[in-house]
This record gives C-alpha cells, structure tokens and sequence, in this order.
C-alpha cells in the first residue's frame, strides 16, 4: 500500500502521537487534516509539515463538527482513505475522588470522539469501497491498572469497539487497526498526578523502561496499516504484559494492588519526614 496522495484526517494533533502521525503521513506522501481542539497547536503542527497538510480546529466530542471535517475533506478531494481517530484524555488518581463531571468529560472525549469519527468516516469508506480506519488505544485497553480507572474505562472500550467494526469492515474493502501502546514520550506523561506521584513516574513505574517515541510509534502504525493489522502493541515488551493479562489476570491484579499499597506506604513515609 502507498499513502501517496491519501487523504487522512487526524484528530488529537496539537502535540504527541497526533502530532507524529501527521509527519509520518506527510513523509509518506499523503495530504493531511491536523486537526485538535487546540487550534493553535494544530496549526504549529501543520504548518511544520509544508503544503500538504493543513490545519481545523476540531472538538471530537461535537458529532456535527467532525461530520463537518468529514465533508469537507469529501467536498475538496472527493474522498477520504483515512480516519485517525486519537485524540484523547486522562484522569488518575484513586476512583472515589473523580468527579461525575470528570467521568462524563473522558467518556466524551476517549469513547464518544472515537463514536462520532467512526460514524462519520466508516460510511463515506463504505460507499468509497475502500479506507482504513486507525483508533488509538492504548496498554490500559487490554491490561487494567488502578488509579486510572476512568482512562482504563475508556480504552477497554476503543479496543472492543474496534474488534468488533474490524469484524464487519475488513470484508466490505474497510481496514480497521487498534493502536495499543504502553508509556509514549507525549505530554500527557507530565500532565497531573496519578495518586499522589507524577504521571510520568506511574506509567514507567507500572510499564517499564523508557517510554516509546513517538515518531516510531507512528511509523509502526503506518506499517501496520499497511498489512492490515487488527492491533498493533508497542513496545514489543508490551506484549509480554498483554499475554500476562490475558493468561493470568488476578495475578496481575494482585501485582497491581501490591504496586499502588506500596506507593500508598513510600507517600505516607515521605509526608512523615516533612513533618
């Protein structure tokens, strides 16, 4: 498969693995939609990448709006070969202390953003006979870990919703891939607190290692849209922990009640000596 000349539409691409799906496209050859709801970013995004991409501020939680974006890339190319449904938040801390409002506001973003791309784009691709349509998940969507249960909600959800579309696409000429990674290098891993120590100490505490790059996770994605993948899992090691779960998931149920008491006991201890 060449991406040359492909139309695609990225949502989430203000910043991390959007930001890297759109130089991984536009080095491809394709033509691009950077879209986020930070338009700003959007912009930096596009405007790095020369003519062939270009910027719209986008709120996925808006099923008008991102049927808007849809369209417009139909009425200005006359089709749309890929739908890059990424954008996305995150909650942590212990479950008790979310808000409904930030229950609602995650569910709309990583749940109802994916809903509203897939029906936007699965028809036109349908109708096209031809597209591929990329969610991205994550580890949390097929390992569950604590004091992130909002974000595990949703990505459980990504993963099965794609499965299960991947099931009725694939035949009809409409690829569907679920992206899975553990710990990327984005934003997102120094943004807040999950229960009580930095995001970034508990997605590497919890994963392992060093954290992915994000220009190589988006040259996988691209490659595994090429072979038409059902879901791709980065790292490598990553597997691992997702044949883990899949296998043995009380024990690593265990693990991860051990994991965050043990966390629990190094605050209080810390706390304790401040006093």
């Amino acid at each position: 498969m060449s991406f040359a000349g492909k139309q695609a539409i990225v949502t989430g691409s203000g910043s991390g693995i959007g930001a890297a799906l759109c130089r991984a496209l536009v080095a491809a050859g394709a033509e691009v939609v950077c879209t986020d709801i930070d338009g700003a970013a959007a912009e930096r995004t596009a405007g790095a990448l020369g003519d062939r991409a270009r910027a719209a501020r986008l709120d996925v939680t808006d099923a008008a709006a991102v049927q808007a974006a849809v369209d417009e890339v139909l009425d200005r190319a006359g089709r749309l070969d890929l739908m890059f449904n990424n954008a996305g938040i995150c909650w942590g801390g212990d479950t008790e202390l979310l808000t409904l409002d930030q229950w609602n506001a995650i569910i709309d973003v990583n749940i109802r953003g994916v809903v509203h791309g897939v029906a936007a784009a699965y028809p036109v691709m349908l109708r096209q006979g031809h597209g591929h349509i990329v969610n991205t998940a994550s580890m949390a969507g097929l390992a569950a870990a604590g004091q992130i249960t909002s974000y595990v909600t949703t990505k459980h959800a990504v993963v099965g919703m794609s499965m299960a579309l991947r099931s009725e696409a694939v035949p009809r000429g409409v690829g569907v891939l679920v992206v899975c990674p553990a710990a990327v290098e984005t934003p997102i891993l120094d943004k807040g607190a999950v229960g009580g120590f930095v995001g970034r100490d508990y997605f590497l505490q919890t994963q392992g290692g060093k954290p992915y790059d994000a220009d190589l996770l988006a040259r996988d994605v691209l490659r595994a849209v090429e072979k038409n993948k059902a879901i791709l899992v980065r790292p490598r090691i990553a597997r691992a922990q997702w044949l883990f779960a899949r296998l043995a998931p009380t024990l690593l149920n265990r693990m991860s009640m051990r994991f965050i008491e043990g966390q629990r006991a190094k605050q209080a201890e810390a706390r304790s000596k401040v006093r």
